[in-house]
């Protein structure tokens, strides 16, 4: 578990963190969002005990980074975006190489290196040197390494940047797979990624948090719109002008046209105004056949803009 209490970092006059505080609770995979300069590497770097803080408190399973790193940091794994790999190391010699780091018991090093090469999956290349290996396999052994101790808590910044995109999803799998057993931060400039992957977002801008929520509640409780996407054959303008007479439907207009005699539309509701029912049966009563419905969810980008105010000041 990761708690982090009013902390403040100062770089002489510039105010790089200003009095944030979240939790990280166990099992959970939380992204870590902002903008560049936003203060998430700084954050990631006193969470590991990398930097210090100004103000305030990081605590990892209740103890404090600053007054025991060593036991806070036995309970941390980090992969930072360029993974500090060895590249004339075979990731065999790699891994060994970090139990050292971590003071893994000699007995135990051997099951370790099997347990976490099996985990990241790069058993298959564990004799291979790291040089030789592609950017997705460098990635699983930064990943491996950062297992190493059996932390309880993850830090992965950029776990997926430069990857190409089979290898983002076998990246994105893995990290599913270690909440098992792990708290995981994840801190990502993919939307995409981080909305695949993560239970609940923190996003900060200026060294100051703006959202925690779900992706699902901030894409409901920011924007506060719904949105409906349909295919339906028909009369265009007749289709158009009976939606926009629903209650509830605050806007119906025109996609496109991909299948001859029909079209594409797109409703806009009001804030919990679920007019799915009220559109079925408008489209039954006047014989306009549903080809295609679906919710068009606010995506994360533009969750992402608003609540940082990017939106506004690209206007």
């Amino acid at each position: 578990m990761i708690e982090v209490n009013h902390l403040t970092k100062r770089y002489g006059d510039h105010l790089a963190l200003d009095d944030i505080s979240f939790t990280v609770g166990d099992g959970e995979i939380v992204g870590f969002l902002g903008p560049n300069g936003a203060g998430k590497s700084t954050t990631m770097n006193i969470i590991t005990g990398y930097l210090s803080s100004t103000e305030g408190q990081v605590l990892i399973d209740g103890i404090d980074v600053l007054e025991q790193p060593l036991e806070a940091k036995k309970r941390i794994g980090y992969l930072p975006e360029i993974p500090p790999l060895y590249t004339d190391m075979t990731v065999e010699e790699y891994i060994d190489f970090a139990c050292d780091l971590k003071h893994v018991p000699a007995a135990s090093k051997k099951d370790t290196i099997e347990q976490v090469c099996k985990l990241a999956r790069v058993a298959d290349v564990r004799k291979r040197l790291i040089r030789n290996l592609s950017k997705g396999y460098r990635q699983r052994v930064g990943l491996a390494q950062a297992m190493v101790g059996d932390p309880g808590t993850l830090i992965l910044d950029e776990p997926t940047v430069g990857l190409d995109p089979k290898q983002i999803i076998e990246v994105r799998d893995l990290i599913k797979n270690l909440s098992k057993n792990h708290t995981i931060l994840l801190s990502s400039h993919i939307l995409q990624e981080v909305q695949a992957v993560c239970d609940r977002l923190i996003i900060i801008n200026h060294g100051r948090i703006v959202a925690v929520d779900t992706p699902e509640n901030l894409s409901k409780n920011v924007l506060q719109i719904n949105k409906l996407e349909m295919r339906i054959r028909g009369p265009k303008n007749e289709i158009l002008t009976g939606l926009e007479a629903i209650d509830g439907v605050e806007s119906a207009e025109l996609i496109r046209v991909r299948e001859e005699g029909s079209v594409d539309v797109r409703l806009e509701a009001g804030e919990n105004v679920d007019v799915r029912e009220a559109v079925f049966d408008f489209c039954s009563t006047n014989n306009y056949p549903i080809l295609m419905m679906k919710t068009n969810e606010i995506n994360l980008e533009d969750i992402f803009l608003q609540v940082t105010g990017e939106r506004e000041a690209k206007r």
